[in-house]
């Protein structure tokens, strides 16, 4: 008898150790296509953070995105993704448009999607997207603008390195509604050349010597405007902002001649999706609700982790 019960403790023993690990499916592949150029320094982020979810969770990511930025080339890079039939899409919405189409078509196949980065949780609902993860844009232009204002702002140059993208407006524009001022031509066409958007920026500030502020979208605006306010003598003697991070960006944080970046934290824009859609193949769970990885303002007070690991994960 008690060989008897001892045999059955093993075996309920064995049964619970069995239904404490789940089974699920192995080798799920996923697809992340973003909207930025190769030139992007900023999308390096984004690429760690898939590479680290693909490690951890033993999932195959793969990044793709139009060389030049050329939104019709995205759209078909969207559109080869859904034929090469991964488990799931993470993908921008630079501009709805050119890219819902290929979208619906993803979905419309069967192949789940969620957008990041880009777009706006409405735009994903309507294109069929499991969910949004990324920072409102306009929303964080605005909280931009209301602490500008709140420090003396009231006229600025936006330097707008994306302007084919809406949701750079978007900051651009959040921005000024936040400062009570209208956009107007307070908003350049830079391009993305570092030489040009210095010589854009100089030519601007030369002719609106009045201007108050410098607000830039991101590293591939920030780091040449850097550059011309070093060249014009203004920085650090005007307010400038930024979205974003980078290495030059933090460096003139620490300096003085940035007041504060906004952090989306781009890391959870390419982490979690990855995390959200494993977990729904694997265990048919999901989050109830769009994801806001931002925004944050990353002033000279809180630079330690972003310093040490700003480019990689910040």
């Amino acid at each position: 008898m008690k060989k008897t019960l001892t045999a059955l403790a093993a075996a309920a023993t064995l049964a619970a150790t069995s239904f404490s690990v789940p089974a699920y499916a192995e080798g799920e592949r996923y697809v992340l296509v973003s909207h930025a150029p190769d030139s992007d320094s900023w999308w390096n982020t984004i690429k760690n953070g898939i590479d680290l979810a693909g490690e951890q969770l033993g999932v195959t990511v793969e990044y793709r995105n139009p060389p030049t930025g050329d939104l019709a080339d995205m759209a078909r890079i969207i559109e080869q993704a859904a034929a090469s039939k991964p488990n799931g899409i993470i993908t921008t919405l630079a501009d709805f448009d050119v890219l819902r189409g290929p979208i619906e078509d993803a979905v419309a196949q069967g192949i789940n999607v969620i957008i990041m980065n880009s777009g706006t949780p409405e735009q994903a609902r309507e294109v069929g997207a499991l969910m949004y993860v990324g920072q409102p844009e306009y929303d964080a232009g605005f909280a931009a603008g209301l602490r500008a204002k709140g420090d003396g702002v009231s006229s600025f140059l936006c330097v707008n390195h994306f302007i084919s993208s809406p949701a750079s407006t978007d900051r651009c524009q959040g921005f000024a509604d936040g400062l009570g001022v209208e956009l107007g031509s307070q908003m350049i066409d830079s391009g993305q050349d570092p030489s040009e958007i210095k010589n854009k920026v100089l030519a601007y500030l030369s002719a609106n010597p009045d201007t108050d502020a410098v607000l830039t979208l991101g590293p591939t605006s920030a780091d040449p405007t850097i550059k011309a306010l070093e060249e014009n003598g203004l920085a650090g003697d005007i307010y400038f902002g930024t979205f974003d991070l980078g290495s030059d960006i933090v460096e003139a944080i620490k300096s003085g001649v940035i007041q504060w970046g906004i952090d989306q934290q781009p890391f959870l824009q390419a982490y979690l999706p990855v995390v959200v859609l494993t977990n729904l193949d694997r265990f048919g769970v999901l989050p109830g609700n769009n994801i806001n990885s931002g925004p944050g303002f990353v002033t000279n007070d809180g630079l330690a982790l972003v310093e040490q690991f700003a480019g990689e994960f910040r």
